[in-house]
């Protein structure tokens, strides 16, 4: 795999303007975005010598599910943008490689497909196809990422479609009922859903259809109007509450008979009791990669105080800025049990498609096993607090290059 950098640089010059604009634009100033690189950067790894790292073992579990390492793929939507096949190569390469796969609410392709496009690679990979997992493949580890309408029968509709096809829990987001104010999506109105792009979840929803319905919307001839309907369902700009949160975790544990539940976009330590309180099966502790909130906190300095307070009482997952081994080791040490990666892979895809996505992703798995062997770590289980020197929280005021 090329430097991060190097890989942003490629994605850009294959993509449009306006799809290199979705994939690239920040909040505000960028400044979360920033903070999040600076982040790892105050963390340091202190390696380990003579310690028999012959044999390494990068596996995990999540949610009772056996994964050949903690790294899975972070929801990304309007995935047309990127590749005209949108979610599915991303679905076979991460199957392939039996790593979890979310898909988002947003996503450019049907609930069914996508879950088609997991399993049959999943299934080639448990089979001796080459995924990295062999044996040890789950077939289709995946979740579905829920950005929860004000339309109660939809949101029962999409979950119930999720579970039917084969998804293992489900992922509220918490921070993105409105798109964040991005600079360059603004003043080029890069929004694809207004221009006939992505609402794929909706159009093949038997409720959406009704909705379209009532409202004299033809998706085929009116293609604009139909996206403008999805998203101001999925991206409306009115705020939910933790009643509804509670009641959407509900509604999941119904039709899924009792599959995970996590809450996504934790960054304050008392968000996080909450979520415990609710009785949710996990959290990610996330900024949305700084495309929320300009100025926000890091979501590792986030991640450091969450674990500190309720650790040991969810399953803590991590999200936002992550570009490299160092940085999957990093989140693992601060307490994070498990690493979703994004940008990375959007770069993959836009690219060079399903194998773009491949590439990139296990060249990140042969940098995660060659760190372990040269920094004298065995297992996912030995990188703690004191494989750590941190240092202070003393973060320029400027923006530095998104290539660090």
């Amino acid at each position: 795999m090329h430097y991060p950098g190097k890989l942003e640089e490629q994605a850009k010059a294959k993509l449009t303007q306006n799809g290199w604009y979705y994939a690239s634009s920040n909040a505000g100033q960028s400044h979360t975005h920033t903070t999040n690189r600076q982040a790892f950067y105050r963390h340091r790894i202190i390696p380990r010598m003579l310690v028999d790292t012959n044999e390494r073992d990068t596996a995990t579990t999540i949610f009772g599910h056996k994964v050949p390492a903690p790294i899975g793929f972070a929801p990304v939507g309007i995935n047309k943008i990127y590749h005209p096949q949108g979610e599915l190569p991303v679905a076979t390469a991460a199957g392939s490689l039996g790593l979890p796969y979310c898909l988002s609410t947003a996503g450019s392709q049907s609930i069914e497909d996508v879950g088609a496009a997991n399993d049959a690679r999943a299934a080639k990979a448990t089979d001796g196809g080459g995924g990295i997992g062999g044996s040890q493949a789950a077939q289709g580890v995946r979740f579905f990422q829920l950005y929860l309408p004000h339309d109660d029968e939809l949101t029962r509709s999409l979950l119930q479609r999720a579970v039917d096809s084969g998804f293992t829990a489900c992922i509220l987001t918490l921070d993105t009922w409105q798109l964040g104010w991005r600079h360059d999506d603004v003043a080029t109105s890069n929004y694809a859903f207004y221009h006939g792009i992505g609402a794929d979840l909706g159009l093949s929803d038997p409720v959406f259809q009704a909705r379209l319905k009532e409202k004299g919307i033809d998706p085929k001839t009116q293609p604009n109007e139909a996206g403008a309907l999805w998203i101001d369902n999925v991206w409306h700009g009115r705020a939910h509450t933790w009643e509804k949160a509670a009641w959407a975790m509900e509604l999941w544990k119904e039709v899924s008979g009792g599959k995970p539940f996590c809450l996504k976009g934790i960054q304050s330590v008392e968000d996080a009791r909450r979520a415990v309180e609710m009785g949710c099966d996990g959290i990610v502790v996330s900024n949305h990669a700084g495309r929320q909130v300009d100025g926000a906190v890091a979501s590792l300095d986030a991640l450091e105080r969450i674990v500190d307070a309720v650790g040991s009482k969810t399953y803590i997952t991590y999200d936002s800025g992550v570009r490299s081994a160092s940085d999957v080791v990093k989140a693992l040490a601060l307490g994070a049990k498990f690493v979703f990666v994004g940008r990375l892979w959007i770069w993959g895809l836009s690219i060079m498609g399903e194998a773009g996505v491949r590439h990139v992703i296990t060249s990140l798995l042969a940098d995660l096993d060659i760190l372990m062997n040269v920094a004298g770590f065995k297992k996912i289980g030995d990188f703690t607090r004191e494989c750590l020197e941190s240092g202070p929280k003393n973060y320029p005021l400027l923006p530095v290059s998104s290539k660090l």
